[in-house]
């Protein structure tokens, strides 16, 4: 039905002005006929109804999550790459000294006190709680970078000393060089816990107005704690517990102690695993060609011609499982004490005492092999049973200490971090 004026609807003249007011200025005309006029541009943030917002991607969308720096991406498949490089060449290694069946025997001799290790490692944990990407860590470089290090600087060095000192150059090589080379092996994966790698410049763009993060980690400071070390990565597990009792400076909580002994003896665990390999398959390679000789010589084989197997086995896998985890919770202690304590000339003196005291412990051990049943079990009894007792106290001190109370030590964990 038409309107009463026959021509066409009547409409407000005060929306026709504001219509053409929001016209675009640049809109074709076609004709006698209008344009139909565009959405205002101070409206155009608003939603489309739900069908129509279903079907059209969203420009005010908030962003994607984003995925993990690039950096730390690329600091861990260096890493991994690192350690499986390390890894295949250090099987090469040991084959070329034990051949393949030896290395196959060795590994699985090698095998039987890993469990009870890392089991008690394991347990000591509990207190510290370290990631186990860090504990892997440690493990794998012990197994695989320090053990490359360690044989390659050992051969070099026993030939340099027994070339020009004789004698005297093995005596050396056995109870100086080799602990001072091994342990440093072992403790620069703690090392390389502490070093800010993964750490870059990056920010999402120029124009955001978002600063960038800076290339080292500065903690600030707080009254009562120690100067923090802008050149280390801040680990939650190795900050000191604020000063309780009224006392003036922070102190090593048992938390940052066990962190100490737990990174330090899964380096060792996994340095040992690989040398016990390598001796064990090296003992059975020998008695296998005693064992042959003696066939072709026409004596009866028997289980005497894999004495020296034997012995190895319940020497290294038996009697002193925990001796390289020992030497090296040393140098975690002393770390753990440096990074957290407000003493200036303790924290000087924390790492080199630690790091010398594990040498001295493991080159005494490597000189008791040198004399004797007799000398070594007097060396055993008298210097390695007290000190594997006093690693067990105290790994049972800071389990009672962190069960009595719990409470108190998340707090202190709190405040710390």
């Amino acid at each position: 039905m038409g309107s009463p004026s026959g021509d066409r609807p009547r409409t407000n003249d005060r929306t026709t002005v504001r219509a053409a007011a929001d016209a675009p200025e640049t809109a074709p005309s076609t004709g006698g006929t209008r344009t139909i006029p565009g959405p205002r541009r101070h409206r155009a943030h608003r939603p489309l109804p739900g069908p129509v917002a279903a079907l059209l991607p969203s420009s005010n969308a908030p962003p994607a999550p984003r995925g993990r720096p690039t950096a730390v991406s690329s600091v861990t498949a260096t890493t991994v790459l690192t350690l499986l490089g390390c890894g295949v060449l250090i099987l090469h290694l040991v084959q070329r000294q034990t051949g393949t069946v030896g290395l196959l025997v060795g590994l699985g001799l090698a095998m039987v006190p890993l469990p009870f290790v890392l089991g008690g490692l394991a347990w000591l944990n509990l207190t510290a709680r370290v990631p186990l990407r860090h504990t892997v860590f440690c493990l794998g470089w012990g197994a695989f970078a320090a053990t490359t290090l360690a044989i390659l600087a050992n051969n070099w060095t026993a030939n340099y000393l027994t070339r020009h000192r004789g004698a005297f150059g093995g005596l050396l090589d056995a109870g100086i060089a080799t602990p001072v080379i091994e342990e440093s092996a072992k403790a620069t994966a703690l090392l390389m816990l502490l070093l800010p790698l993964g750490r870059r410049l990056h920010c999402r763009g120029r124009h955001t107005g978002r600063p960038c993060a800076p290339l080292l980690h500065r903690l600030p400071a707080r009254p009562g704690r120690p100067r923090p070390r802008p050149y280390l990565r801040p680990l939650p597990y190795l900050r000191p517990a604020p000063p309780s009792g009224g006392g003036p400076h922070p102190r090593s909580r048992p938390r940052t102690l066990a962190a100490g002994v737990v990174l330090g003896g899964m380096a060792a665990c996994g340095f040992a695993f690989t040398e016990n390999a390598l001796y064990l398959g090296r003992a059975y390679t020998s008695d296998q060609r005693q064992r042959l000789d003696s066939i072709g010589l026409g004596d009866p084989p028997s289980l005497r011609d894999f004495d020296s197997t034997v012995q190895t086995f319940v020497l290294r896998a038996l009697l002193s499982p925990f001796a390289h985890p020992l030497f090296t919770a040393l140098t975690g202690i002393g770390l753990a004490v440096a990074l957290t304590t407000a003493r200036r000339w303790l924290a000087r003196l924390a790492v080199p005492a630690g790091l010398l005291l594990a040498m001295t412990l493991h080159g005494t051990w490597n000189a008791a092999a040198d004399l004797g049943t007799d000398g070594f079990l007097v060396v055993y009894g008298a210097l390695m049973v007290p000190c594997f007792a006093a690693l067990v106290c105290f790994a049972a001190w800071t389990r009672s200490r962190a069960a009595r109370h719990p409470a108190r030590g998340r707090r202190r964990a709190a405040e710390a971090g």
